[in-house]
């Protein structure tokens, strides 16, 4: 499978607008600080999916080429994950989207005029799309209630995307990602002491995740502008940035 970052940035982006620090005076420039809002690309052979729909989509779709979508899988209901499926508006009808019950009820109160074809998905249980088997495990991303993160499996290779979460993941939660070969962490700050966001992990939580479970790669995504510039903070954390693929 393919993967692709589609957007790397929490739920303002970057540069943020009316900010004038380092890291945004970078994404400006059109550089690799530019970070636009939570989305994942995820291709395999007889298809394409995404993982989460941010606001950004359709400058997304339109940079990556991609015409047409196999699926939508939805982590939570907060809108930096879910409003840009509107743009599928008049380019493609009776979307396939995923995601737990709750979840949907949620976000398909605001886009039921796309009229997509709902898929119920039950915590825990593996589904199969596009040939991958995918898992939506359970995560904590206070006040949502029913957060989720996502496995995929193919060929024995394993992308676990823990979503939106916090540092304290279930044990249960643990066993199934455990040894994937690539983990998409969120990493919202560098250092809780530079910014403590309690609902989010940062890079010090994510690099401790990534190691617990014996991630093969991890890659750092929904990332802030309190960050330093790209060049610079890519010289210590792992991170991602808009565009960057992984095959798997």
């Amino acid at each position: 499978m393919k993967v692709t970052l589609l957007g790397t940035g929490d739920a303002p982006g970057t540069p943020v607008i009316g900010c004038n620090c380092p890291t945004c005076q970078d994404g400006q420039k059109g550089g690799k600080s530019n970070r636009l809002r939570c989305s994942i690309l995820v291709e395999s052979k007889t298809g394409t999916i995404l993982l989460d729909t941010g606001p950004d989509l359709r400058q997304q779709l339109l940079e990556h080429n991609i015409k047409h979508v196999d699926g939508v899988i939805w982590t939570h209901g907060h809108y930096d994950h879910f409003t840009g499926f509107g743009e599928f508006h008049r380019v493609q009808r009776k979307v396939d989207v995923y995601g737990l019950a709750e979840t949907l009820d949620y976000i398909l109160e605001y886009l039921a005029f796309l009229k997509p074809r709902r898929n119920n998905v039950k915590i825990n249980e593996t589904f199969e799309i596009i040939g991958l088997k995918v898992t939506l495990f359970e995560v904590k991303h206070r006040p949502v209630s029913n957060p989720v993160g996502v496995i995929i499996e193919e060929d024995g290779k394993k992308v676990v995307f823990t979503g939106d979460c916090e540092g304290q993941i279930p044990q249960k939660s643990l066993e199934l990602i455990d040894s994937p070969d690539l983990l998409i962490a969120d990493a919202i700050v560098p250092d809780s002491d530079v910014l403590h966001i309690k609902k989010h992990m940062d890079a010090k939580d994510a690099l401790e995740l990534a190691q617990k479970i014996k991630a093969k790669e991890v890659v750092f995504t929904h990332m802030s502008h309190f960050f330093k510039p790209h060049s610079t903070a890519a010289q210590k954390f792992p991170m991602g940035y808009d565009g960057m693929q992984f095959v798997i």
